[in-house]
Parts: C-alpha cells; sequence; structure tokens
C-alpha cells in the first residue's frame, strides 16, 4: 500500500487543522503533486483510492491518476470547532491541548478515525495487488499505525508532510512500514 499526502495548501502552509474545509492546493502544491509522478511510476496500482477531498483529488490528477475510485473513509479528521484553527491559538484557551490525547469539541474522536483506517485497510487487503491511497496527514498516519496493528492514537508518532509518499508492506506475513515519508524531487 502507497500513501501519498497530498500537496501544500494555504492552511497546510500555515499549521491550521484542515479536515473537512474543502481547501485547494497552492502553486507550490500544484507543482509537488507533478513531481509526484516520478516517485509513483515503480509501481502498477491494482486501485488508486482518494478522498473526496479537492486537494487530495487534484493531487492524484496531477501525479497522472485519472481512474481513481472515491472514497469519504480517506477524509481527514473531522476537527469540529477546531476546524481552521491552528495549535497555538487553541493552546491559548485550553493550555497544553494535545490533538491525539484531547481532541475537538464537536468532531471525530481518534477511535472513530481508527475505524475509518481499519475499513481501508481491509479493502486494500482484499485487491489483489498495489493499492495507491491520496489523502491527509492524520488519516494516512492513523492508516500507519492500524497498518502495524497499533491503536489510532499511535499515529501520532509518524511526522508526515504534505507531498510525500509512504510504504506499507509485509516482512513475510508481519505487517510493516517499508519507507516513511519521502519527498519527490522536491526541498
Amino acid at each position: 500500500m502507497v500513501l501519498v499526502r497530498h500537496g501544500e495548501t494555504e492552511w497546510s502552509a500555515s499549521g491550521r487543522h484542515t479536515g473537512r474545509t474543502d481547501v485547494p492546493l497552492t502553486e507550490i502544491g500544484r507543482r509537488q503533486a507533478k513531481q509526484l509522478r516520478t516517485c509513483l511510476l515503480e509501481w502498477s496500482f491494482a486501485r488508486v483510492l482518494v478522498s473526496p477531498l479537492q486537494r487530495a483529488a487534484e493531487t492524484a490528477r496531477l501525479a497522472g491518476f485519472d481512474r481513481t475510485t472515491t472514497t469519504a473513509d480517506l477524509m481527514e479528521w473531522d476537527y469540529g470547532r477546531y476546524e481552521g484553527r491552528t495549535t497555538p491559538d487553541i493552546r491559548e484557551e485550553r493550555p497544553g491541548w494535545i490533538l491525539w490525547k484531547d481532541g475537538v469539541p464537536g468532531g471525530e474522536t481518534v477511535e472513530q478515525l481508527g475505524r475509518r483506517a481499519d475499513r481501508v485497510v481491509e479493502a486494500v487487503r482484499v485487491s489483489g495487488g498495489d493499492v495507491a491511497l491520496f489523502a491527509h496527514g492524520h488519516i494516512l498516519r492513523v492508516l500507519a499505525a492500524r497498518w502495524v496493528q497499533l491503536g489510532p492514537d499511535s499515529g501520532s508518532r509518524f511526522a508526515l508532510d504534505t507531498a510525500t509518499v509512504s510504504v506499507l508492506g509485509y516482512e513475510r506475513e508481519t505487517p510493516v512500514i517499508r519507507r516513511w515519508n519521502e519527498r519527490c524531487g522536491m526541498p
């Protein structure tokens, strides 16, 4: 399974929690997405699954994937009332706040995110070939945690930059992380 985080958006560049708000890629994000094409040439994907949000769908298209399947299970964490806010801003009213531990009012819990990730993992395991997933930072981090049979909150340990490729696979029958957070030709 190949995880591809979407290219840069104005909100990702400024550190704003971007869950369900459908913000577009920046010009840098579009260039990053085009660069991904080169990194993904080594695979012939049986399926390409994409979040319905435009930043992920446009990244997939610019990376050369026109035939994709959209799945709501790849949408980013629903940040509820913290949507669009930065961590320092949230900590002004909730000192010491940590997303993975403290959650978000009016949004999804990390356990709910984990259940969505589990459905994606199951779909990938029965796909019969390599699968690319174009999605968002936090859902992809939770997917990685669930792939290696950790709790969804363990996604906090896997930093993931925009426009990066990560590879999940097996060592014999054990699910492993083969590559993580790799940039494709751009600093």
